[in-house]
């Protein structure tokens, strides 16, 4: 019951930082910018589209031989859904310094929801998954698995006219130094220990 409620919350605060993103209006990731670049074309919510995709990319799991879990499903379910009650309840901002905070915020949420539904360890996302299937069939590093898949991803997505800018090279810049920092904090809270602190932090803190 702990791993399903962390696992839930996690993609739900998920959903609502990739509204915040996009009600941000400076730039999207490569998957939500091929979602917004599809919601264009379509006329299908943001939401509903995220989740489609994110079936798609389920079903390319097949041939790559990966086995889906309970956070796999949950998270095609969740994050479409909770991205697009954020988009109806989430107002977009008009002037920079308000979009530049909304932005920023739906980034630092990002980090930690990503953080919170890892924590259990009950299943990869669709595209982490495929990423991995990639890397496990091909024999190619993972990180060249990654950036090819999203490069291919964000080049489509922005030929389709979706939300590429600024916050595009910002959330590719940080958001995984900042899950670095999140995914640990989370999975030792969620396995009930106090958090450590090595001691070279220590002694910067207690300097401060």
């Amino acid at each position: 019951m702990k791993s399903l409620s962390w696992l839930i919350t996690g993609l739900f605060l998920y959903g609502i930082a990739v509204a915040m993103l996009v009600q941000g209006s400076l730039g999207l990731a490569p998957w939500n910018a091929l979602a917004s670049g599809l919601v264009e074309i379509t006329g299908i919510s943001f939401g509903a589209m995220t989740s489609l995709i994110g079936l798609f990319v389920l079903l390319l799991w097949i041939p790559l031989r990966q086995k889906p879990g309970v956070g796999t499903v949950l998270n095609v379910v969740l994050v479409g859904a909770s991205a697009e009650i954020g988009l109806r309840v989430l107002p977009q901002p008009t002037d920079l310094l308000a979009q530049v905070a909304l932005f920023s915020a739906g980034l630092l949420l990002l980090a930690a929801a990503t953080g919170i539904y890892i924590a259990p360890g009950l299943g990869p996302g669709p595209r982490d998954g495929l990423m991995t299937g990639l890397h496990e069939r091909t024999g190619a590093p993972v990180w060249l698995c990654r950036g090819g898949v999203e490069i291919t991803v964000l080049a489509i997505g922005w030929l389709l006219g979706g939300l590429v800018g600024v916050g595009t090279v910002a959330e590719a810049l940080l958001i995984g130094p900042m899950v670095h920092r999140t995914l640990p904090f989370f999975r030792t809270a969620y396995a009930g220990r106090p958090v450590i602190v090595d001691a070279a932090e220590a002694e910067t803190r207690a300097g401060a």
